[in-house]
């Protein structure tokens, strides 16, 4: 388990790489190389650390353990075929570090990153609305029955369309450069990591390189279902270079727009699955 822990964790800041390297290219720069996130993340763990005088100390470093606990948590649920209401718990989880880790530090940039963070929470609905179509559609919220029910049924990536493309939201929620990315807005500089530098923004590093990897891996296995290795992590790959096309080519939209979007995505969802349970 651990030796596989560490390899999502290398996994995820590789395709924390891609993710730029893709982004780049198609905005005709050269963009940095793939290995980059790694390399940023082995530096960050040498460099000189300390704690703003401005910081609650104790919330400013539980923060960074918590998030990378989380997101091993989320690992953990998702290797071992557990419960879709687990991963939900570590999604309303996740954005509780994200408001505490813009409070913690009390810098003006990183509160306002933790007041967007509240706001995006709109995002974590159409998660919702999925997992109850899951439940719908398969009768069971196990990640592991859902799997196996597509081995006989075939992928949900076709029967139930429009609940992979609320999931495909989530994800592109999470994504970094992304439309929904107002946390991270460079009016507020670096949001709610502005403060966190050193062996901290390395912790954090790993609990988000932890996170693109269990949302890339958990959308392939509710909607292709279980695959080989070698072709699990190439339909992640493929995955997440369409979530950087749509980075690159989106712009950043407003928090309220970006809030009554999710919102209004939600609402579709939410009719497909009474049409679905009606008709069921």
């Amino acid at each position: 388990m651990i030796l596989q822990l560490i390899s999502a964790v290398f996994l995820g800041l590789l395709f924390h790489g891609i993710h730029r390297k893709v982004i780049a290219r198609i905005q005709g720069r050269p963009g940095p190389p793939v290995w980059q996130e790694i390399l940023h993340t082995l530096k960050f763990s040498f460099k000189q650390t300390w704690i703003p005088k401005t910081a609650s100390m104790p919330l400013y470093v539980f923060i960074v353990a918590v998030s990378i606990a989380i997101w091993a948590g989320g690992f953990f649920v998702v290797f071992s075929g557990g419960s879709l209401l687990l991963l939900f718990a570590v999604f309303m989880l996740h954005k509780i570090t994200e408001h505490g880790l813009g409070l913690s530090s009390g810098s003006p940039y990183g509160k306002f990153g933790a007041i967007r963070s509240v706001m995006s929470a709109a995002s974590e609905i159409p998660l919702f609305a999925t997992i109850a179509g899951m439940y719908v559609v398969t009768g069971s919220l196990m990640i592991s029955d859902i799997t196996r029910y597509q081995a006989i049924h075939g992928p949900l990536l076709i029967s139930a369309f429009p609940m992979a493309a609320a999931l495909y939201l989530v994800i592109l929620s999470k994504m970094h450069y992304g439309p929904f990315s107002i946390i991270e807005a460079k009016e507020i500089v670096s949001g709610n990591l502005t403060e966190h530098f050193g062996v901290w923004r390395a912790g954090l590093q790993v609990a988000y390189a932890l996170k693109t990897f269990v949302l890339l891996w958990v959308f392939v296995l509710l909607f292709i279902g279980a695959l080989p290795w070698w072709l699990m992590l190439i339909a992640m790959l493929l995955l997440l270079v369409s979530l950087s096309f749509i980075c690159a080519f989106t712009p950043m939209l407003s928090p309220f727009d970006a809030v009554a979007f999710e919102t209004v995505v939600t609402g579709i969802l939410v009719g497909y699955i009474l049409v679905l349970g009606v008709s069921g």
